[in-house]
């Protein structure tokens, strides 16, 4: 078996060019791959091409390689926490394909089996099948390029027939994800909610880096503890178990709040 393990995250994305397409883990700031990105950010990669399901915030995770404008088009199904995404995407900045969240796991799950497309219900009679749906703008209030059409067809399943909007897979150069534990040969175990959509950009990456907080030796995780396979990682980077993790937001109940004396979703 390969040693995967990489001596920085500087240098397991250092063959990482300008124009790449990635598929990026996390979910919210939930398993941020942060410590790649950062590599990435430092080294000065341009004109990227992402998929994850949202883009950061303003300062954290993908926020900081869009604030350095290094990111030319998004692929993602949820962009409401960061106000500089508004802005270059309403000026003309950055191209967005905006793209249900089910649906975008499913692409990218989909690129990892080898699978080309498949046909969903969600998104039919809708801008999503129908196009029309601004990816870019020219800048003046003008749509500069639009969603195209997709082909939508009758199929006689779930008790009746159904139309069904095709949708392609993703797959992208690279891709960044972040798990709880690694071992040398890319075997991975995700946290929680970190669980979400690292697996799916792990596949859909035809070269997977993977940063870790605890690197093991091999045979050390239990087989059935392993969330994904080693086969889809061909880099491994430790970055520690005190690596920062961010919150978009803490909030509590409103009972909890008025027995602690704390404002209302403080």
């Amino acid at each position: 078996m390969i040693d995967k393990t990489y001596p920085s995250a500087a240098d397991a994305v250092a063959d990482i060019a300008d124009g790449a397409s990635l598929a990026v883990g996390g979910f919210g700031l939930s398993g941020n791959p942060i410590a790649l990105i950062e590599a990435l950010l430092a080294q000065g990669t341009s004109e990227l091409s992402i998929v994850s399901n949202n883009c950061g915030v303003d300062d954290w995770g993908l926020g900081v390689l869009l604030n350095a404008k290094r990111i030319r088009k998004m692929t993602s199904s949820y962009v409401g926490e960061n106000k500089e995404f508004e802005r270059q995407f309403l000026s003309g900045e950055l191209e967005l394909e905006l793209t249900p969240q089910g649906t975008l796991a499913e692409k990218l799950r989909a690129g990892g089996a080898g699978i080309a497309a498949f046909y969903t219900q969600t998104g039919v009679g809708t801008q999503v099948a129908e196009g029309g749906l601004p990816r870019r703008y020219d800048g003046q209030g003008g749509i500069a390029v639009a969603s195209p059409r997709k082909d939508v067809r009758t199929f006689g399943v779930s008790g009746g027939d159904r139309e069904y909007v095709l949708e392609e897979a993703i797959v992208t150069d690279f891709a960044l994800v972040h798990a709880e534990r690694g071992d040398v040969h890319g075997n991975l175990v995700f946290n929680k909610s970190a669980r979400n959509f690292n697996p799916l950009a792990a596949q859909a990456g035809r070269i997977c880096i993977a940063q870790v907080e605890e690197l093991v030796p091999a045979g050390t995780l239990d087989p059935d503890s392993i969330h994904l396979p080693g086969i889809y990682v061909h880099r491994i980077v430790e970055v520690g178990r005190d690596i920062e993790k961010r919150i978009e937001r803490r909030t509590v109940s409103v009972d909890e709040a008025l027995s602690r004396d704390i404002p209302e979703g403080a």
